[in-house]
């Protein structure tokens, strides 16, 4: 199936660019190559591809930037790559959402090993696994003003609908399953990115401040110390 994936490769390195796109294209995929952050935002609006190989340091915007802002709207799977080798580069990198980070020089085998993993986790996410939950789960979940028809995956508030990428779905129905729980950060891990994810627990903040930016009111809480829970839809929290 590799052949109907197009991955966005976003270099401002020719060599490197032509490189991770000849190995890309041996393997089956289709590609398209990148020499600016502003040349990828015009191509997420068009045409988006299945996965992106993005580069951070990148003449005018940069690689962080067009992250978050794919991010913002979709879990399209991203990896980063850099000459930044630092921890906090890396965690930065996948605090705004990137699946992955390699630092550079890197080996293009290794670059497209983990392009397929990711491909393969982003498919069974997107595809298969929502076949199962939904068979046992009920086609709707309420907590006060939210709402979540599960069949449909769609997200409703005061009844007006919101638009929600896949992950924040998938958040939103961990906490709607099971109001007032306390769950760490680890086991949000588990339930959203899956048993296999190695990045930082700070995605999962990460993740939560998308959701309160998009409703302002929603009634997650964070527990010091410990991760969030989403109290029962009522009065204000003092948190």
């Amino acid at each position: 199936m590799n052949q109907t994936y197009l991955i966005a490769v976003v270099d401002d390195d020719l060599h490197i660019r032509n490189l991770v796109e000849a190995y890309l294209r041996k393997e089956g995929y289709r590609t398209v190559g990148l020499g600016t952050a502003e040349e990828g935002w015009d191509m997420w609006r068009t045409n988006p591809p299945d996965m992106w190989v993005l580069d951070i340091m990148l003449p005018g915007m940069d690689g962080f930037e067009l992250c978050r802002r794919i991010r913002a709207e979709a879990e399209v799977p991203i990896i980063m790559i850099s000459a930044k080798d630092s921890e906090v580069d890396k965690i930065l990198g996948l605090e705004l959402g990137s699946d992955d980070y390699m630092v550079k020089p890197f080996s293009p085998r290794e670059l497209v090993a983990r392009i397929k993993r990711q491909l393969s986790r982003w498919y069974k996410f997107s595809h298969a696994e929502i076949v199962p939950r939904l068979a046992a789960a009920s086609p709707e979940l309420s907590n006060g003003r939210l709402q979540l028809l599960l069949e449909e995956r769609r997200v409703f508030w005061n009844g007006e609908e919101v638009d929600m990428t896949n992950k924040e779905f998938e958040m939103l129905r961990v906490f709607a399953e099971h109001p007032n729980r306390a769950f760490t950060r680890d086991e949000l891990l588990s339930s959203v990115w899956g048993d296999d994810y190695f990045g930082s627990d700070r995605a999962v903040d990460h993740l939560i401040k998308r959701l309160r930016k998009k409703v302002e009111q929603l009634p997650i809480e964070a527990i010091w110390g410990h991760g969030y829970r989403m109290r029962t839809d009522g009065e204000e929290s003092s948190i």
